[in-house]
């Protein structure tokens, strides 16, 4: 993997550290091996260093463990000739550990950092798609998975450990990445996943509801994504001016570029900005008009949807900040593509259309409600659920948005986990005016099934929830099961 060895990776921190040649590091001590180093973290779920005897065991070369509470920084030890080396405040230091164990590979592409609720998806694979039309070669980490554009590998997590964040990105220069476009989740930003990471640019796409099992409540949540712009090393700031905390942060950010479709430019704004002067929706997607500090523009997408459009503005703006010439964007703008399980719309003659979406919030729902109804011609269906052993609060409020956007509501499973699938419809079914009204139908494939079989051919069923997922999760169960696949079935075509 690499040629590093223990005493040039802990200098100047720890001078005593032995010379031990490593092959790789991890902080799994299940999939460590002869010759690595495992790091030992006191984590959320357990202790790390108790699996150090286990490591060990496995013929690692080294450990590095968190001293708080066993030792003081710096302090060297051994256990059966393995040195065991604490430092203090490991997993803020982390970052930059695996940084320099990968030989920062971060430094060797452009690396652009997305957050935000909702859009970071869709923001980072347009980036790195555009990017490869003006001839970078762009890569993608994030919730789909990690790799070079088009070649995603699947993950876990949205942003993955700050060791798994270095290696990816050491993989992808290896595979000749140019740029790479990351989502930057507020659990990846508390956890220190992404603190040594130089970002040549940093996108904030919105703020609303979600994680609040996590973060426990709004407040806590937006000082998450904060972290991203005044604690992390950040070239240029892209903010989307028509989201409320983005024009908080605004006032905080001077040298930000401001973005908007509702021309939200703060009166005496000196930054740069991108704005939509016009935008037509059509069966096809969009037709965008803009103006901005580079010059103005506009070209056709088929993309899905006023979110959308904010998507692909704040991507525009994101590679003009980087000098990325304004000609070339829009001319290659008409060829980027819309994202797997995100407003992905799938048609077959006369029969209705179908869009696969990853809403699971209730501000996606409604935006994806509202894209939606942008190009329905006869009724809007809403299929959905919530899913378990996550914030409750969040269910009601996703059952009334349904109700108030949509002509026909559909409420079915959505990952129950360990709750009983009803009691969830049951919570949503409380945000409803006239819960009589909504269907529900247990069984996710059977709910899709009898949707797609009842709306008529000038009719959207928007199926909200899983978008690219491919699994369903009953119980301690994953169960293969893909929204997309079901819909191309029932309606004949390719997913």
């Amino acid at each position: 993997m690499t040629d590093r060895n223990l005493r040039d990776l802990l200098a100047p921190w720890v001078p005593g550290a032995p010379a031990r040649p490593l092959r790789d590091m991890t902080l799994d001590s299940r999939s460590a091996a002869a010759g690595d180093l495992f790091i030992a973290v006191a984590g959320h779920h357990a202790d790390g260093r108790r699996f150090i005897p286990q490591a060990i065991a496995q013929g690692v070369a080294a450990v590095i463990a968190e001293a708080e509470g066993e030792a003081i920084d710096g302090d060297i030890r051994e256990i059966h000739g393995v040195p065991v080396i604490y430092l203090a405040q490991l997993p803020q230091r982390l970052s930059a550990l695996a940084g320099r164990f990968y030989q920062q590979p971060a430094e060797k592409l452009k690396l652009i950092g997305v957050t935000g609720t909702n859009g970071k998806t869709t923001t980072t694979q347009l980036i790195a798609q555009w990017a490869n039309l003006l001839g970078e070669t762009g890569a993608v980490m994030g919730t789909v998975g990690n790799g070079l554009y088009g070649q995603l590998v699947a993950t876990e997590n949205t942003t993955g450990s700050a060791v798994d964040v270095q290696h990816v990105l050491h993989d992808l220069v290896g595979q000749g990445a140019t740029l790479a476009a990351m989502e930057v989740s507020s659990h990846g930003l508390v956890q220190h996943r992404v603190a040594a990471l130089p970002f040549a640019a940093a996108v904030f796409t919105n703020l609303s509801r979600d994680h609040l099992d996590y973060h426990g409540d709004m407040q806590s949540y937006e000082a998450a994504k904060w972290l991203l712009f005044s604690e992390h090393q950040v070239g240029a700031a892209i903010i989307n001016a028509d989201d409320e905390v983005g024009r908080r942060w605004l006032a905080k950010l001077p040298d930000a570029v401001a973005v908007t479709m509702a021309d939200n430019l703060q009166p005496g704004c000196h930054g740069r900005w991108l704005k939509a002067t016009a935008v037509n929706y059509h069966d096809g997607g969009a037709h965008i008009c803009f103006s901005s500090s580079w010059g103005d523009g506009e070209f056709d997408s088929r993309l899905m949807g006023a979110f959308n459009v904010s998507n692909l503005l704040l991507a525009l703006a994101t590679l003009l900040s980087l000098d990325y010439p304004l000609d070339a964007l829009v001319s290659s703008a008409t060829q980027l593509l819309p994202v797997t399980g995100r407003m992905e719309v799938f048609s077959a003659p006369d029969k209705p259309t179908v869009v696969v979406d990853y809403a699971h919030t209730p501000d996606a729902l409604e935006k994806a409600l509202e894209a939606a109804r942008l190009h329905c011609k006869g009724q809007l269906w809403c299929l959905f659920g919530c899913g378990g052993d996550r914030d409750k609060g969040k269910r009601p409020l996703m059952g009334a948005i349904a109700e108030q956007f949509a002509d026909v509501v559909v409420i079915t499973d959505d990952n129950p986990r360990s709750e009983d699938p009803q009691a969830i419809v049951n919570d949503i079914l409380t945000g409803l005016l006239d819960p009589g009204r909504a269907r529900v139908v247990a069984g996710r494939a059977q709910a899709v099934t009898n949707a797609i079989m009842q709306a008529k051919a000038e009719d959207i069923v928007l199926v909200a929830g899983k978008g690219h997922e491919d699994y369903q999760i009953v119980g301690n169960r994953r169960l293969d099961y893909s929204d997309r696949d079901t819909v191309a079935r029932l309606l004949g075509v390719m997913a």
